[in-house]
């Protein structure tokens, strides 16, 4: 008797997928249950829980739920919280701009290179300006790479420099001079009051004065990187979370030849 309630309370869950009206997903389709986390400069308290739920009802989440707080130091607490939002995106409209080449692995794009640009590429790459973080150009350009996908080093028709961190543009375009190189790669990872923004749009505009950006493959990648607004500051690719190597030395290869074909007779 039991087992049949429990069926039948299961069925009257809402199981309807619905992509024009996509909320998030809890326990069941559609209860739109989220977990959300933030700081709030007051003292911990019931006022400062009181005003977490508030905040949260603001943002469009039903049933606010703190579940824990701890002020990490003198009027500041943090909050971890769950409530359902209430809010839905229509998933079927959609639209992400994607670097337009086809991802291949070492070998593949070695081949290539080999039988259609019959040179080795030279890459040149750093981590610009103030940043000086490493993380990132390292994994794209050392030999070991990351998470088992090979730095561009360990190709064998790539010539990659890298420059490591804290390079000023102006040093950077005339190692690129000096190196003769085909592609640039920036790396970004400070992002506060939006400093890789200023640093890349600047790039950009000292290549464009000197009148070299045309004749170079620029890229530029980063944790808050996206080939949208790679595109919007004028560079040809960018590549975010989750992208390796084989997508960076793909795009360049096949962005030469691209290049080289369009070149006139």
């Amino acid at each position: 008797m039991s087992g049949g309630l429990y069926s039948t309370e299961v069925n009257d869950f809402d199981q309807t997928l619905d992509l024009k009206k996509i909320k998030p997903y809890g326990d069941t389709m559609n209860d739109g249950k989220t977990q959300i986390s933030f700081t709030l400069p007051v003292p911990a308290g019931e006022e400062a829980i009181e005003a977490a739920k508030l905040l949260m009802k603001k943002m469009g989440f039903e049933n606010p739920l703190v579940v824990y707080h701890k002020e990490l130091t003198e009027g500041f607490t943090f909050f971890n919280c769950y409530g359902s939002c209430s809010h839905t995106i229509d998933y079927t409209n959609i639209y992400v701009p994607k670097v337009e080449s086809t991802r291949w692995g070492m070998a593949e794009t070695d081949e290539f290179v080999r039988t259609h640009i019959g040179r080795k590429i030279r890459v040149l790459g750093a981590s610009t300006g103030t940043d000086a973080h490493t993380v990132g150009i390292d994994a794209i350009m050392n030999m070991k790479g990351f998470a088992g996908h090979y730095g561009l080093e360990r190709y064998d028709m790539f010539e990659a420099v890298n420059l490591g961190s804290q390079v000023p543009n102006e040093e950077f375009i005339a190692k690129a001079i000096e190196f003769k190189a085909d592609a640039l790669l920036v790396s970004q990872t400070v992002t506060q009051k939006e400093i890789h923004i200023k640093n890349l749009t600047e790039l950009v505009e000292m290549l464009e004065a000197e009148g070299l950006r045309d004749k170079v493959i620029l890229t530029c990648g980063g944790p808050r990187i996206s080939h949208e607004l790679a595109k919007e500051l004028g560079y040809d690719a960018g590549f975010g979370m989750n992208t390796y190597a084989d997508d960076v030395a793909s795009f360049i290869a096949q962005e030469m030849e691209r290049r080289m074909k369009n070149e006139p007779a």
